[in-house]
This record gives C-alpha cells, structure tokens and sequence, in this order.
C-alpha cells in the first residue's frame, strides 16, 4: 500500500467533498476489501474510518499546526496523486485574517528577496557609473568629465549675499578677503555692475571713514582685476540714474558721488574723459550736480594728487595731540552747558574707541585742576553714562585711571589738594560702581611730612614712636 504524507488541508478538502466518511467503521459491504495494482481503496476497507478519527482527534487538538495524513489514490488514478508539496508549506500569504490574503509588495518586498517574480532586467537600461558598485565594469564604461557647477545669482540673491560682505569689510577694512568671498560667489557681468553700485550705496549713509574705505576698496577690486572699467562705468552711470531716490536719505549725495567719481579718476580707476562724456548726456539735475563736483575737484591745481584727501582724515589717522585737543575742548563744553547727550554723539563722532581712555584721564585731570564738588560730580556723572552705554568699557576706566595716579605727583605742584580732590573722586566712583574697591585701594595719599622740633637736638622724629 501506497500511503503519502499531505497537509491538514488538503486532507479537510478530501474529506469536505466526500471522499472520507464520519462512520468509525467503515462500509465493508460495498466493497469488501478489494485491491487494485496493490493500492487499497479507501472506501472498502476499515482503515478509512480510523484514519478520519485520528484526523478529527489531532485537528481538535491543534487546529493551527499541520499534521501529515494518509491519502491513498482514486482508483481511476494513473499514479500516486501528490496532493500537497512544499511550497504550500512556504507559502507567505498572511493567515491573520486580514487584507486579502495577497503576499507584501507583490512577492517583491522584505529582507533577501530577487524582486518580483518574473521581472527581467536588461543590461542595456541603466549603466552602473558608481565606482564602489560591485557590477561597476571599467571596461564598458564610456568616458565621462565631472564638472563642478554653480548656479548664477540673481538680483536679489547678490544683494542678499554681499551686502553683509560690505558690512563687515566696514569693521575690518581688509580688501583681500571681500576680494576672496567675491571670487566664491559666481555673479554674472550682467549682475556685477551691482557690487560697486551696493558699495557706494552703503558708504552714502556712512561717515568719512567709511566712504575712504569704499574707495580703497574700488581701487583694489579693479587694480586685481575683480572689477572690470566697463563695469565700474556701468555701475556709476547707474548710481546717477538713481540719484533721484538716493536724494531722498542722503540729501548730500549729488556731491558725495562726484567725490567717488573724482576719487576714481585719480586712482586710475575711471578715464578722465567718461565725466566729460557724461556731463554732456545727462539730463538729470542731481547727476548734472554730482558731474560738476568732479570736474571742479580734477580741475584744481594738482587736484588728482590731493584726491587722496578728498574724504579728510578721520578716525585713528588724525594725529594724537589732534585727538586730545579736541578731546579736551569736548569737556570744557560739557562743563558750560551741562549735556550729557552731546558730549556723548561729539566723542562718537571722532571715532577712536581705543582711544577713549584718554578722555577717562582728561576728565580726572580737568576735575582737579578745576577743583570743587560740583565739576567732580559731573565729571562722574559723564563717566558713568559713558560707561552705561558701553561707549566706554570697564578696562578703559580702569587705564585711565591708573594714568591719573602715575601722574599724580606731578600734577601736585599745580595743584596742591590733588590728593584730597582724588580721594572724593575715588568715593564717588565706587557709589557709582565705576570703580572697585582693589581699584580704590591704589589710590595714592599725601604722606605726612614730619618736621625736626628744637627739643630733638636736631635729629628726626622716627614715625614709628
């Protein structure tokens, strides 16, 4: 006898269409155990009733897990039917009851898995061009060049990206580095007639310094080439068609773009003949005004020579005892009328922050030379609105200060209650919290000088008795 293991499943399917019966025993008055090419039929001998009990007993014992069965071929059947194989055994569809029963992704889904079944890939559809591919060939590769590509700015992205350029080149004044960060930046010619026209622009609502360093840096741009003339050209006959509106925040700007055109001219920036040129074509009366400035700064005697001037000297250039003099008038001013706010914009106006401890030590050396409460406690009441709104840092206070004590021996002979007068300003420093108390320590006092009397026979008095 032929017996075949099959799934639980298929012998549910065998049983549901008939062909096992519920009978424990089974009919053997039908076919009374016949034999066929030495299978036994199932319907005519007893084993089909126990093996369909044992069926039953195992499925309600353990309905979930497969348990191999004895089927036994039909009789009309050529050979032994396999009615189960392994891949019902490997089959993935989800027995959880839910979606409809169909594998993940179409077979093509999970961990190891080939794609979908069936599913051809032709060589001819993708070449592999990634060298770390494992089925990279550098034979069948065709040659290719890898070329690094940076999207031109527009309008907007230049303004965006080089006005904090100018910003900070206004701080450092260093026209290397604006030169390297323009180089980075890929500007097209047709945009890079704004960059000079944004720095002239910025410099229009700066002070003398900054417009010195906007012209220095023009100078440098065209001389290394980073700036054409064609473009620089361009870019001032732009800044005279705008004249109109730039009028509107810088009311003196006609004359200031006539002294960075004329300051161009001397600096071989710009042709001597493009102001002529233009004078003749503009029909604008604030570029009619911005022209005749330079023409009649070029027109003085050695005026090209004297354009390196044009701004004035300002900031840190001036010299020291330019510097103290005006510092000093600052006070004397400040003592007449009392403003705090004024004295404040005129020491912002000369624009030396290093240089603000020297206005420390002139006003301590002006409040002992004046001398009485009065000018002590302006003096201190400047000095600590300074200092509130950071124009003066602690560590100028503080050099300042020490200047004063070095000097105070000196300043003795003219004054003969210095020592007395820089107690109290020393008080009043540390009430106002300008100085500390380690500060206050070192601030020299008049010894006392000890005379000889006429009953020491003439020896000193020794200090320590």
């Amino acid at each position: 006898m032929e017996v075949e293991h099959v799934p639980l499943q298929v012998a549910n399917l065998v049983q549901e269409n008939g062909d096992f019966s519920d009978s424990e025993e089974g009919d053997s008055n039908n076919n009374p155990g016949a034999m066929t090419n030495g299978t036994v039929l199932a319907s005519d001998t007893g084993i089909e009733g126990r093996i369909t009990k044992k069926a039953k007993r195992r499925l309600k014992r353990s309905p979930s897990k497969e348990y191999p069965v004895v089927a036994l071929s039909l009789p009309d059947a050529n050979s032994a039917a396999v009615l189960g194989n392994s891949k019902d055994r490997r089959d993935r569809k989800s027995r959880s009851g839910k979606g409809r029963g169909l594998p993940k992704k179409g077979g093509a889904g999970g961990k190891g898995t080939w794609g979908k079944m069936g599913q051809i890939y032709d060589d001819n559809d993708a070449e592999c061009v990634d060298i770390h591919d494992p089925n990279y060939d550098s034979e069948n590769q065709d040659d290719y060049t890898v070329k690094t590509v940076i999207p031109v700015l527009t309008d907007e992205e230049v303004i965006e990206m080089i006005e904090p350029i100018f910003q900070e080149y206004f701080e450092h004044g260093d026209s290397n580095e604006v030169a390297c960060c323009l180089e980075d930046l890929n500007i097209a010619e047709t945009i890079c007639v704004k960059v000079p026209a944004l720095a002239v622009t910025l410099a229009l609502e700066k002070k003398a310094t900054q417009r010195e360093l906007t012209s220095r840096l023009i100078a440098d741009l065209c001389h290394k080439d980073v700036i054409t003339d064609n473009t620089l050209m361009a870019a001032f006959k732009k800044l005279i068609d705008d004249l109109p509106e730039l009028t509107l925040d810088t009311p003196d700007a006609p004359s200031v773009l006539g002294q960075f055109m004329a300051r161009a001219v001397a600096d071989d920036c710009l042709p001597s003949a493009f102001i002529q040129e233009l004078k003749g074509n503009t029909e604008c009366e604030h570029g009619r005004m911005a022209l005749e400035r330079a023409c009649t700064l070029l027109s003085v005697n050695h005026g090209i020579h004297r354009m390196d001037n044009v701004w004035g000297v300002g900031g840190g250039i001036r010299p020291v005892k330019m510097l103290v003099k005006k510092m000093v008038l600052l006070l004397k001013e400040y003592l007449s009328s009392g403003e705090v706010p004024e004295a404040v914009r005129c020491l912002q106006e000369l624009e030396v922050p290093h240089f603000h401890h020297e206005l420390v030590y002139e006003a301590c050396v002006m409040a002992l030379e004046v001398g009485g409460e009065k000018t002590t406690e302006m003096m201190v009441a400047l000095l600590k609105e300074m200092y509130s709104t950071t124009i003066i840092t602690y560590d100028q206070l503080v050099s300042g200060f020490e200047r004063v004590f070095d000097a105070l021996p000196d300043l003795v002979l003219d004054v003969p209650f210095a020592y007395q007068i820089m107690d109290y300003f020393g008080d009043l420093c540390v009430k106002e919290k300008l100085m500390s108390l380690q500060m206050r320590d070192k601030v020299p006092s008049r010894g006392r000088k000890r005379f000889v009397s006429e009953g020491d026979g003439g020896r000193v008095k020794d200090e320590s008795k």
